[in-house]
């Protein structure tokens, strides 16, 4: 998932869903997901930030930086922070 270019840009990766601390175990495990999984059975999360599968990066301020709605490439992600480090 290139998780280490992630962290190479001092980059935090959370995964946020209602479903349940099981499921999120058997699918982490199932797809060899290491970074944190949120389980917001009560949508506090989803609902300051939406309930349907949207990305976003958000600033060490937390501002909201990039919206996409879905799950963008990595690629995109990651050209995405890095045109934010150099503003920085």
């Amino acid at each position: 998932m290139d998780l280490e270019k992630f962290q190479k840009l001092d980059t935090q990766i959370l995964g946020v869903s209602g479903d349940s601390l099981e499921t999120h175990h058997r699918f982490s495990g199932k797809h060899g997901i290491t970074f944190p999984m949120i389980s917001d059975e009560a949508k506090y999360v989803r609902g300051v930030y939406g309930l349907s599968r949207i990305t976003y990066i958000i600033d060490k301020a937390g501002i909201i930086r990039f919206i996409q709605e879905g799950v963008p490439e990595n690629g995109e992600l990651l050209r995405e922070l890095e045109k934010l480090n150099t503003q920085m």
